[in-house]
């Protein structure tokens, strides 16, 4: 038997194995967006016009409308706080950024007294989490 052999290149390209990859890129993209880091307390936060992404971190304090207070996603009160911050950074060396998600309705006193008590244990770097909104 003898066997013809080509040394011919292919005239057609076959672009289903590209899809393909372009697909599984596609849904790995779309399901690992979902694993942005949120607490489960819903606040509306105020706009800013230059507004910057926050890095992910560990320190998050919400503030609700209703004034109630809300590190992680255990509510806690104002006096506790301080020793909520200390137990997240003692437990987990991460860098020393609280970020603070207060609604856009909450007293500017409020945001004053969690910024004071995250200073009294030593954390300097603060992040005011805002929306994008375009005027």
């Amino acid at each position: 038997m003898k066997f013809e052999t080509s040394n011919k290149p292919l005239s057609i390209f076959s672009y289903s194995s590209l899809t393909d990859i372009v697909m599984l890129l596609l849904i790995f993209f779309l399901l690992t967006s979902q694993f942005v880091i949120q607490t489960g307390v819903k606040v509306k936060l105020p706009g800013a016009k230059n507004n910057e992404q926050v890095a992910p971190s560990r320190m998050v304090v919400s503030i609700t409308s209703d004034s109630r207070i809300f590190a992680e996603a255990e509510q806690v009160s104002i006096d506790a706080l301080a020793g909520k911050l200390s137990q997240l950074i003692a437990s987990e060396k991460v860098e020393q950024n609280l970020i603070i998600r207060a609604d856009k309705a909450v007293n500017i006193d409020i945001v004053i007294q969690v910024i004071d008590l995250a200073k009294g244990i030593g954390i300097d770097k603060f992040t005011i989490e805002t929306e994008k909104v375009s005027f």
